[in-house]
């Protein structure tokens, strides 16, 4: 049976939340104890919501989608101020643009190079790979991932296997 591009998004929108919740159910003991609530909220509004804020005037992700190239000449990104912005940015629509963000540069296809927004972690390089720590205990083992859905040059598309690991606990 083929599904035309509309049913598959429709399948795809209701299916993703249906696997992050049972991801999230198969963490690791670190990331179990790592909520988006207790830990990664307060983290992100401490170094983020600065300028990925709806108070910021930073636009949703579909919103910055309609508009790319405006936000992309004044430097302005996404929103990162709530759970569903975070989710989207991390495994739909988006995958991979969180980490591919605040990696430190260590990752698989990072090419040694930090993400643009990593800086922003922390004052110190200490709590910038204290805080990094936490977000990818957060992700879940094998969850933090620089691919997108598709492959692009060098990078492999995201699997499933790669999003089957996403804890993302709220």
């Amino acid at each position: 049976m083929k599904l035309n591009h509309f049913a598959a998004a429709a399948v795809a929108t209701v299916a993703l939340p249906v696997l992050v919740a049972c991801a999230a159910t198969a963490g690791t003991a670190v990331a179990a104890d790592v909520t988006y609530r207790a830990d990664v909220a307060p983290m992100l509004k401490t170094h983020c919501a600065d300028c990925h804020s709806a108070a910021a005037g930073a636009p949703t992700i579909k919103e910055y989608d309609l508009a790319k190239d405006k936000y992309k000449k004044e430097k302005v990104g996404p929103r990162v101020d709530t759970y569903e912005t975070v989710l989207q940015l991390i495994a739909y629509p988006d995958a991979g643009a969180f980490m591919r963000r605040l990696d430190d540069g260590t990752s698989q296809y990072a090419g040694g190079k930090p993400g643009n927004m990593y800086k922003h972690l922390g004052e110190t390089e200490a709590e910038r790979a204290k805080n990094l720590a936490t977000l990818k205990a957060w992700v879940g083992e094998g969850g933090w991932n620089l691919n997108r859905f598709k492959a692009r040059k060098d990078v492999p598309g995201l699997t499933k296997e790669q999003m089957e690991k996403l804890v993302l606990k709220y």
